[in-house]
């Protein structure tokens, strides 16, 4: 048995790979139970907007790549070109600059080493994690750390919430005369919502699935809450639209926009996605 980590992230595949390979939190437990059944002897799933990597003790790597193929109901061959496979000591130092914020998207960004114990958390619930990651994972932590404590990588970092409120101000400059809107009520709408209030914008809304969480994060900022099914009757009234759900459907797609487009007489919305699966259609 060795380590290997299989996986693919933001530089070696597009969205439209990494959406289709993503899991869900939910789904963690049942799904490295069901790995670990394929022949890896333990397993660790980190699956965020960037990336889905599979942290396994194993003989043969090319069960874990096809296992995740065929829970995710792919062609092999379709995905293999976008995956790396990396053994031993190349998964180790990998692990290292995963948490500790070096091969982010954002370079440094703090919310990986979060994502990466909750990963972690949720493969010895699953009971997944034997001698052989627990090693890993905790030396890989303690590197995070020091890599934080010693260097100026966080100084200056930014989460993906933080770079897209950057983006917006790029482009509106003062966000007090912009309507925002929220989809989805989660960590990183919460996160977006925090950076977007601190702009004091013209008005703030939350639109989910279940009113009640949506009215709970809508307080926080003074704003109102709205049900996804408002949507495209209110998508209109907003300039700024930052999307993150756990939808496997898109929930924003062209026609909705095109008209809201018409009858904001062409003004633009500016519009970010971090959801992995997408929440707006490609061709939007």
């Amino acid at each position: 048995m060795q380590l290997f980590t299989v996986g693919v992230n933001h530089t070696t595949a597009p969205i439209s790979i990494r959406e289709h390979v993503a899991f869900q939190n939910e789904t963690l437990g049942h799904a490295l139970r069901d790995l670990t059944a394929h022949g890896v002897r333990e397993a660790a799933i980190l699956s965020t907007c960037n990336r889905t990597e599979l942290y396994c003790n194993t003989a043969h790597p090319e069960q874990a790549l096809n296992w995740l193929a065929q829970y995710h109901k792919l062609d092999r061959n379709n995905i293999q070109p976008y995956v790396y496979t990396l053994p031993s000591d190349e998964a180790v130092k990998h692990a290292f600059r995963v948490a500790s914020g070096l091969d982010s998207m954002v370079l440094g960004e703090p919310q990986i080493l979060g994502q990466m114990k909750q990963a972690v958390k949720i493969a010895e619930t699953a009971g997944t994690v034997g001698t052989l990651l627990h090693k890993l994972f905790q030396r890989t932590f303690a590197v995070a750390k020091e890599v934080r404590t010693t260097t100026d990588i966080g100084a200056s970092s930014l989460s993906m919430a933080a770079a897209s409120v950057r983006l917006a101000q790029r482009l509106f400059g003062n966000l007090k005369d912009q309507h925002v809107l929220f989809i989805g009520a989660g960590e990183m709408i919460t996160l977006c919502a925090e950076h977007i209030a601190a702009q004091n914008p013209a008005s703030m809304t939350v639109a989910n699935r279940t009113l009640e969480r949506g009215e709970e994060l809508a307080e926080l900022f003074n704003g109102q809450a709205i049900l996804l099914s408002e949507l495209p009757e209110r998508l209109a009234e907003f300039d700024i639209v930052i999307t993150s759900t756990a939808s496997q459907l898109p929930i924003v797609g062209l026609g909705m926009v095109e008209r809201a487009i018409k009858t904001r007489k062409r003004r633009p919305i500016f519009m970010v996605d971090l959801a992995v699966p997408r929440d707006i259609e490609p061709e939007v």
